[in-house]
């Protein structure tokens, strides 16, 4: 049989055997010190360098350039183009489809950069095109309260946008060369520069425009943000 015993922070085991005897020992309480208090970091080190700032502006541009690009329109004419155009060998009728093509591709550049969206109370995506009153909801499944619809209300800069986001998608129709050999099947030389030079600037300075002037919409196409 043992018996346990604490006495000034110590503990006393006493046992007692079959023929009697007993024997006892002693142990001291075992104390865990307390974690040391860790010291804050330094300012200086949570400091970003000013290379750090710049890769992070660098990410944080081409996310916006990202947003802003009409990248699905572009991947949808690429595709239609050669099925349109022939290949670039066009008579009257295929020439009228690809330029009709052309022209709800350039629509859609325009049209998408008016569209944003927010989550219901449900946590349901709901997509709408921006008006001076607020967001009109495509579906009509849920409505803004009037004092979040303010916030999506048109604006200048999405016509900005829009246009820029039409050059963009000009310029890469003038690349390609199935609508090239379509609408100017023998250019001239001059011709050939222009249309050599002029998508170039296009895309260069309306790059730099979509940086400079970014956008907070997440339209139709746009990726969305965990808001």
């Amino acid at each position: 049989m043992q018996i346990k015993v604490e006495e000034n922070g110590k503990t006393s085991i006493s046992s007692c055997n079959n023929d009697g005897s007993s024997s006892s020992s002693e142990s001291d309480s075992v104390h865990h010190p307390l974690l040391e208090t860790q010291e804050p970091c330094d300012e200086d080190a949570a400091t970003k360098t000013p290379v750090q700032r710049a890769i992070a502006q660098t990410f944080q541009s081409t996310a916006h350039l990202a947003n802003i690009l009409p990248t699905g329109t572009v991947l949808a004419f690429q595709l239609l183009s050669p099925i349109f155009s022939n290949q670039g060998s066009c008579d009257p009728v295929t020439r009228s489809m690809t330029a009709g093509l052309v022209g709800i591709c350039g629509l859609s550049c325009i049209l998408s950069s008016f569209t944003d969206s927010f989550r219901d109370k449900d946590g349901k995506v709901c997509y709408g095109f921006a008006t001076v009153n607020g967001l009109w909801v495509i579906d009509g499944s849920s409505s803004l309260p009037p004092d979040a619809a303010a916030k999506y209300k048109l604006k200048f800069i999405d016509f900005v946008h829009g246009v820029m986001s039409l050059l963009v998608f000009a310029a890469t129709a003038l690349f390609d060369d199935n609508v090239v050999g379509c609408f100017y099947p023998e250019p001239s030389k001059e011709c050939l520069e222009v249309l050599t030079a002029l998508p170039v600037g296009f895309g260069v300075v309306c790059s730099m425009l979509f940086v400079v002037f970014p956008t907070a919409r997440h339209g139709i196409g746009f990726p969305l943000s965990a808001n």
